[in-house]
C-alpha cells in the first residue's frame, strides 16, 4: 500500500504529479485523485479509482443530495475520470449538472435520460470500454421500464453490448415465446418485473446464461411495491441471481462484471 500511494494509483510518481500541479497541467481534484485515488469537495468525496479496483465506474447518487452538490461532484467526476455518471437524478440535478460541466468542459456530451433519472457526461475525446459481451435487458411491462433502463445504462458504461427486449410479461407467455431465441443470444440477462414478479423465474428456466432478478416496487394491496416481487425471485425454483427492490444500477453493475469477466476468457 504505502508503495501504491509513492508511486499514485494511477501509476505515476508522487513527484510526477506535483510537478503537473505546478506547471498547471492537472488541477488540485485531478492531483489528488492521482495520489489518494479519490478526491475531496465540498460535497463529499469522490472514488475516482472505483472503475481500477472494482471494474465499476463511481456514480454520483442524486437523490438525497442538492442539485448544486450532485453538479459538483459530478464535475469532479469528469475531471478525474473522463466521465459522470448520474442515477436517480430530478430535472433539477440534471440542470444543475448541465450548467457546471458546461461551465467547466463545454465540449463535454451531457446525456440526460427523463425516464431512467440518468445523466451520463463524456467529456471530449473519451473513449468508453467497449468488451466482447452481451447483456440483454427484459422488461415485464412499461411500467418496468425506470429501474430497467438504469440497469442498460451502467451496464452499457461498463462496456457491455445491450440488448433491450421489453414488455414480455407473463400475463401473455406469447409475448416471452417470440423474444426467447433472441434472449438467447445473450451472455447474461437481466429481468426487471414488478406485482408478483414472475418473469425473471420464468426466463431463468429457458436460458443458459446468469439471470439477474430485478424486482420493481409496482403492483398495490397484498405484496405491493415490489414486495411479492422480491419474495418470488428469492423463492425461485431456478437457479438466478436477486438483487433488491429497483436496484437497476446493482443489476446493471453486476451483469456489467460479468460481462467482464466473459470478455476476460475470450
Amino acid at each position: 500500500m504505502r508503495e501504491e500511494r509513492q508511486r499514485g494509483t494511477d501509476g505515476s510518481t508522487v513527484r510526477g504529479t506535483l510537478e503537473a500541479l505546478a506547471s498547471g497541467e492537472i488541477g488540485v481534484s485531478e492531483a489528488e485523485s492521482r495520489i489518494a485515488g479519490y478526491a475531496t469537495t465540498a460535497a463529499g468525496r469522490f472514488d475516482s479509482a472505483r472503475e481500477d479496483r472494482r471494474g465499476i465506474p463511481e456514480a454520483v447518487l442524486a437523490e438525497g443530495k442538492r442539485p448544486a452538490e450532485t453538479a459538483a461532484l459530478a464535475t469532479t467526476a469528469l475531471e478525474t475520470t473522463g466521465r459522470a455518471l448520474v442515477t436517480r437524478a430530478s430535472p433539477d440535478h440534471a440542470a444543475a449538472v448541465r450548467e457546471a460541466v458546461g461551465d467547466a468542459a463545454p465540449e463535454a456530451d451531457v446525456d440526460h435520460d427523463e425516464v431512467t433519472r440518468t445523466v451520463v457526461v463524456h467529456a471530449a475525446g473519451f473513449e468508453p470500454p467497449e468488451l466482447a459481451a452481451t447483456v440483454a435487458v427484459v422488461t415485464a411491462g412499461t411500467a418496468d421500464a425506470p429501474v430497467a433502463g438504469e440497469a442498460e445504462v451502467v451496464a452499457r458504461e461498463i462496456g457491455a453490448s445491450v440488448d433491450r427486449v421489453e414488455d414480455v410479461g407473463v400475463a401473455n407467455l406469447d409475448r416471452l415465446l417470440d423474444q426467447i431465441a433472441r434472449i438467447r443470444e445473450a451472455d447474461v440477462v437481466v429481468v426487471a418485473a414488478g406485482r408478483e414478479g414472475a418473469l425473471p423465474t420464468v426466463v431463468a428456466g429457458l436460458v443458459a446464461a446468469p439471470v439477474i432478478a430485478v424486482p420493481v416496487s409496482t403492483g398495490y394491496g397484498e405484496g405491493g411495491e415490489g414486495a411479492a416481487a422480491l419474495a418470488g425471485a428469492l423463492q425461485s425454483c431456478t437457479a438466478l441471481t436477486t438483487v433488491n427492490v429497483d436496484a437497476g444500477f446493482v443489476a446493471g453493475a453486476q451483469a456489467g462484471l460479468i460481462a467482464r469477466a466473459i470478455d476476460g476468457g475470450n
